[in-house]
């Protein structure tokens, strides 16, 4: 009796003049993760459909483009409690979440603890903490530009009235 054969998915593939946009989109998430990002925004900046960036990324990474955005969020949040002294909800506004319990919500999830607990964590092995005014003083924590001053918080126009 023959053995049964076993029905293995068709493994999907991406044409590879795809992957350059692909990899563009990424590179723009890992450069303004603190930003507010949309599928929109993203599929934009690959160059492609909505429906099919959205594909495309999820067969090429194996997670879709606004998960690869929490991850790399709470990946820069775990840097930030473990080597400064900022507050939670400063670490929260710092990646780019508004909301407080859904960035608690989404730590939780990827890293198995929460933000205070994990935070907690590292405080006891007693390194030295890098003080909040100099993280965001020295731009560790990214800043968002300002449409009317830029990013640096200088007006380029100085006689310029804001908007």
């Amino acid at each position: 009796m023959p053995e049964p054969v076993s029905q293995i998915p068709p493994v999907r593939r991406v044409p590879g003049d795809v992957l350059v946009h692909l990899r563009r989109a990424r590179d723009h998430i890992d450069r303004h993760f603190a930003d507010e990002l949309d599928l929109d925004e993203l599929a934009t900046t690959a160059r492609l459909s909505k429906f099919h960036f959205l594909r495309s990324f999820a067969t090429v990474y194996g997670i879709t483009p606004l998960a690869y955005l929490g991850e790399r969020r709470v990946e820069r949040a775990q840097d930030l409690l473990r080597t400064s002294n900022l507050t939670v909800t400063e670490v929260c506004h710092a990646v780019g979440y508004s909301s407080l319990g859904s960035f608690s919500s989404r730590f939780r999830g990827i890293v198995g603890e929460t933000p205070s607990a994990f935070q907690k964590r590292y405080a006891v092995r007693g390194a030295p903490r890098i003080p909040g005014c100099w993280v965001f003083m020295s731009g560790l924590v990214e800043r968002r530009a300002d449409p009317v001053t830029g990013a640096d918080g200088i007006r380029s126009n100085p006689g310029e009235a804001p908007r």
